[in-house]
């Protein structure tokens, strides 16, 4: 299909497009992203646009084109770089059926690679971003970033953080939801909860009055309304890896096992039960890591359901590691700090596996009711296994949603691990981040976010404490949203002059204490020290030393070859000259043999000498010249051009000749004579050029010696001649 034209569809008119390419873990995820060009809206001023974000909509006018999806994860190919062109080739393919060859050149382009990509070494690392970086240079003319320290293709190529992530979610809610531009009394701004399969983030923007420390955790988030006015707020972010659902059922398996074999005696069953399955579900669990005991679990254990959800919740609670050392309270989990967060006024939004957790199975997506959340989880964890399977089955045929009705993209996979997953989650919300467990017992009824505000202010209640989200109207709550919204409203023209608008992570301040590290490349010289850090003895990190120590090594060990090198100065000056004379003696011979000595243009060689002469100034004694070459003793001279008489050479044989005057070879210095007269020409014939003033006889170097020497292109001739003439 081709792409649409710009100048025949109105829907075109004035639009730019942006590409993300989410490379996660599992698969890589391509979003086409568009919006109407700010510089082109005017705005009146004191109306409500003059206020609000520019418009960022599906890059599509009709239809689900906007979004395309390659399998496995791009960091599948870390031993493979080579073939990262052909993952994305399809790709790259429907962005440029879906955007105008004309716009191609100023719509942006980002592979912004997530967990999987984090994984995989540094080298690793590099290899596969160099290789996507070479490939869409190639192959398109996308916007896209020149080399920089964040990587071969700058920003536009990179790896991002999880708290990366959980910022531009952030946006992205706020954006959907009007955090920004609310005209309500309650102009606060949403915070942002995301779980995955192997972490867990929070973005958030603090109340006024907390305190010092916690100012300075803060990232600004700055965007440019239509109007030109710039809003900035500080936002916390922090993730906790290990803590998304798969990891921490690892860990949860991890424990279990650990404790049975702990207790285990001679002829028990090699049976675990498990409260966190579904009654008369097994598994069969093997570990491959390190269990909190220190042994190292290989052996395969078979794990029962009993189908229990309130000892589910207290089996899991531990996973939140809260009595680990925490050094400012409060400490949430895993003892990371998280400013105070008062409920009453922040309201928190959850996408991705708090919705599906909630409205896959429970169909209670939306705003969030703890009474009824247990209610539902508990019904599901106490059901027989095979109950639950007729149920699937039945679901699937009818294709029907709704409480009570399972979601048709419902697999196996799931109904196995809901009872964890539900359990993990309220532990999350209540005993970790702190969300009050008393709710609206009547907030479910939409996944709308409008509507749920409109409900619950019937009530009285104000905005819910939590709800879980997928979509808003028909946009997906996704990070690459928000990041499309950061690269439209840098379009925006600024009232005055300030600060160009960048990504949040580049707004992290320069302190070594800082709770966010940036991934850096690993030819950088920070990513040097980020990984250099965890090796050093704490009074040799940056922190402690108030400066790098991998730039004061680099410092070091360039003084300390310098003074290595200082000695041997001249003798490695003698060998670079040595070398430039052998490169130009041989270029030279090559031209007088050809006749073109003085003739055609400086060979690149003599270009390249050109440039040395600095070098060649710094190895040279100070102060010095080179010495003139002398005969007997007195100093060379320039030969000088001699006229040539046209009666001794023929007019179809041009030459040309120089000599060395009389006064400058004397008795004493006959050991150096040479050829009085040296003629060049480009005549077959050879020419006899006299010198009146010098005889070549009266010299012992006369024997046999030429007198004239004649170069031509065809033949080269020596003629001896004692005489005067």
């Amino acid at each position: 299909m081709p792409p649409p034209n710009p100048g025949l569809d109105p829907w075109m008119v004035g639009r730019h497009f942006g590409v993300v390419i989410d490379a996660g873990s599992s698969g890589s995820r391509l979003q086409i992203y568009s919006w109407k060009d700010p510089r082109a809206i005017s705005p009146v001023k004191g109306t409500e646009l003059e206020f609000t974000l520019p418009k960022v909509e599906k890059g599509t006018e009709e239809g689900e084109d906007w979004v395309t999806k390659v399998e496995p994860g791009i960091s599948s190919f870390g031993s493979d770089p080579g073939a990262v062109g052909k993952y994305l080739q399809p790709l790259l393919s429907h962005a440029q059926e879906h955007i105008p060859p004309s716009l191609e050149r100023e719509t942006p382009l980002f592979l912004l690679a997530t967990a999987g990509m984090r994984l995989l070494d540094p080298v690793s690392q590099a290899n596969v971003l160099q290789e996507a970086c070479r490939f869409l240079l190639l192959h398109s003319t996308f916007k896209i970033d020149g080399p920089s320290e964040v990587g071969p293709c700058g920003s536009s190529i990179r790896i991002i953080t999880g708290e990366e992530e959980g910022l531009f979610g952030w946006i992205a809610v706020n954006y959907l939801m009007d955090g920004f531009t609310g005209t309500k009394q309650d102009s606060t701004t949403y915070g942002f909860l995301d779980m995955g399969g192997a972490s867990t983030q929070i973005a958030f923007e603090p109340r006024k009055n907390i305190s010092e420390n916690d100012e300075k955790n803060l990232i600004d988030v700055r965007l440019r309304l239509l109007g030109g006015q710039e809003i900035k707020h500080k936002v916390f972010v922090t993730t906790w890896l290990g803590y998304g659902t798969n990891q921490a059922r690892e860990r949860y398996v991890g424990e279990a096992v650990a404790d049975f074999e702990a207790s285990r005696t001679d002829g028990k069953t090699d049976i675990v039960l498990d409260p966190c399955l579904p009654q008369g579900l097994e598994l069969s669990e093997t570990l491959a890591h390190d269990t909190s005991v220190g042994s190292h679990t290989t052996t395969s254990h078979r794990l029962a359901g009993t189908g229990s959800f309130e000892q589910c919740i207290h089996a899991t609670a531990p996973l939140l590691n809260k009595t680990a050392p925490c050094s400012d309270i409060p400490c949430p989990m895993n003892g990371i700090h998280v400013p105070p967060i008062d409920f009453s006024v922040s309201h928190f939004i959850g996408v991705s596996e708090y919705w599906y957790s909630t409205e896959h199975i429970f169909g209670l997506g939306g705003a969030y009711d703890f009474v009824q959340y247990e209610r539902a989880a508990a019904e599901f964890c106490s059901r027989p296994w095979d109950s639950i399977m007729k149920q699937h089955e039945l679901s699937k045929a009818r294709n029907r949603l709704g409480v009570g009705q399972w979601h048709p993209s419902v697999e196996r996979s799931r109904l196995e691990m809901q009872c964890f997953k539900a359990a993990w989650i309220t532990n999350v919300l209540h005993e970790g981040i702190g969300i009050p467990r008393l709710m609206d017992p009547g907030g479910n009824v939409t996944t709308e976010g409008e509507n749920i505000e409109r409900e619950a202010a019937k009530k009285g209640l104000g905005r819910p404490a939590f709800q879980s989200l997928d979509t808003v109207g028909d946009i997906a709550i996704s990070w690459t949203l928000g990041k499309m919204v950061l690269e439209a409203s840098k379009e925006v023209v600024p009232l005055s002059d300030s600060r160009p608008l960048v990504d949040p992570i580049d707004e992290i301040p320069d302190a070594p204490d800082f709770h966010i590290k940036p991934i850096r490349p690993l030819w950088s010289l920070d990513g040097l020290e980020d990984r250099l850090t965890s090796h050093l003895p704490l009074q040799l990190t940056r922190s402690s030393l108030g400066f790098s120590p991998v730039l004061f090594l680099a410092v070091v060990s360039i003084l300390v070859f310098a003074i290595v090198i200082y000695p041997l100065r001249r003798q490695l000056r003698g060998s670079c000259l040595r070398s430039i004379r052998q490169v130009t003696r041989r270029d030279d011979g090559y031209s007088l043999e050809e006749g073109t000595l003085n003739g055609r243009p400086e060979a690149p060689t003599s270009i390249a000498h050109k440039w040395l002469y600095p070098i060649r100034r710094v190895f040279s004694p100070s102060g010095t010249k080179p010495q003139i070459f002398t005969l007997g003793g007195s100093a060379y001279q320039k030969p000088s051009l001699r006229n040539i008489s046209t009666s001794t050479l023929p007019s179809r044989t041009p030459s040309r000749s120089w000599t060395l005057p009389n006064d400058g070879i004397t008795g004493s210095s006959t050991q150096y004579a040479t050829c009085n007269s040296i003629s060049r020409s480009p005549s077959p014939s050879p020419a006899l050029l006299e010198d009146s003033g010098f005889s070549l006889n009266s010299s012992p170097l006369s024997n046999g010696a030429p007198c004239s020497l004649a170069r031509s292109r065809n033949v080269s001739q020596m003629n001896l001649d004692g005489s005067n003439r």
